[in-house]
């Protein structure tokens, strides 16, 4: 299916509000929770998520539009949340992302992207040659991943409290994902 830009912008503009749902008031265990080493708390996927609207997905669209395919992108650092927000707590990293995303959707709805815009290419450094469309619709991906991420995490802290249960709830095993 092709991206049908407003329909992405109606899921870009709920993650907030469901990522606040999902975690604001949580105590810590829930939050800092893992999948074990190198793997993403709820809160590092938040930190994260805060980290690529600073600097992902708006300034690549900004790249595509004014230099197209002769300037790449700046390569995204997915670590690079920790150093900034490591000590922010959950509160403080949902307002922010509220914020930046309300202002990033405000920066893409201003700019009445046509046919010919989302057509538009700009080079990854990995990928090669993107469009602005595929740039649009990973974003609306990523974002949903993440939040299927951020309810995976928490759901295997039960793993073994569920007891028999355990083999009618694919959400707590990787073979489940389908």
């Amino acid at each position: 299916m092709e991206l049908n830009l407003e329909e992405a912008l109606e899921i870009l503009e709920r993650t907030p509000n469901t990522l606040q749902a999902l975690m604001q008031g949580l105590a810590d265990p829930w939050l800092r929770a893992t999948e074990g080493p190198d793997s993403f708390s709820p809160l590092d996927v938040l930190g994260h998520l805060v980290y690529g609207e600073e600097t992902d997905w708006v300034p690549r669209l900004r790249i595509i539009l004014d230099h197209g395919e002769a300037r790449p992108f700046t390569p995204f650092d997915r670590l690079g949340f920790r150093a900034k927000y490591a000590d922010w707590p959950a509160r403080r990293l949902l307002e922010l992302f509220a914020r930046l995303r309300q202002e990033n959707l405000a920066v893409v709805r201003s700019l009445q992207l046509d046919h010919a815009a989302l057509q538009r290419g700009g080079t990854h450094p990995a990928l090669g040659r993107v469009t602005l469309r595929q740039l649009l619709a990973s974003w609306v991906v990523h974002d949903l991943g993440h939040i299927r991420q951020i309810v995976r995490v928490m759901a295997r802290r039960y793993s073994d409290a569920v007891g028999p249960w355990r083999e009618y709830l694919t959400i707590l095993d990787r073979a489940g994902e389908r």
